[in-house]
């Protein structure tokens, strides 16, 4: 059986040694911060770097092009864009949610999880409150397939949820094994 002080809980610990300390919530808040601001950096490129909306869509390489999509509905296309309000309430909600979640974490990967997830939902919501839409662009597409277009802040959230995941089937099976 391990002691206390060799899980990082007892008084001898380092604050940044303990994995629910300040440092992992510090990487989450940094985590979406840089997801928020690489999303919103990218957005402002396409709309009046490349002026995408003018051009519709930009060929980059034989598998991914650059199209211009204004999503009024939520993840895929779902509800096809009813509720603006509804969407951004529920969304901000969601933020409330997880920063609280962030800022109880005890895992590294819960909480860049969460601050991927964050960052992306506050991508989204920015585009919702000045366009009225998300700013989709990224497109890829190989042969006949293709993928449905999304943006960083979209990214963000599903690496999140990918890392979400992989975290608890890690837990899990750290419980199994100890």
């Amino acid at each position: 059986m391990r002691s206390a002080r060799a899980e990082g809980t007892g008084s001898g610990a380092s604050p940044a040694s303990v994995p629910g300390s300040p440092r992992w919530r510090l990487v989450g808040l940094v985590t979406a911060l840089a997801v928020l601001f690489v999303d919103q950096a990218s957005k402002a490129w396409i709309l009046y770097g490349l002026n995408l909306p003018a051009r519709g869509t930009m060929d980059v390489m034989p598998c991914l092009s650059f199209t211009m999509v204004w999503n009024h509905a939520v993840t895929f296309g779902m509800f096809g864009g009813h509720g603006r309000w509804l969407f951004i309430a529920i969304s901000l909600l969601a933020v409330l949610g997880l920063l609280v979640v962030l800022l109880r974490s005890r895992r590294r990967l819960v909480s860049l999880a969460c601050g991927g997830i964050i960052g992306g939902a506050i991508g989204n919501v920015i585009d919702r409150l000045h366009y009225g839409a998300v700013v989709d662009f990224l497109h890829f597409h190989v042969g006949g397939w293709s993928w449905y277009v999304f943006n960083i802040a979209d990214s963000g959230i599903v690496c999140g949820v990918g890392l979400w995941l992989l975290d608890s089937f890690l837990a899990e099976r750290r419980s199994r094994n100890g």
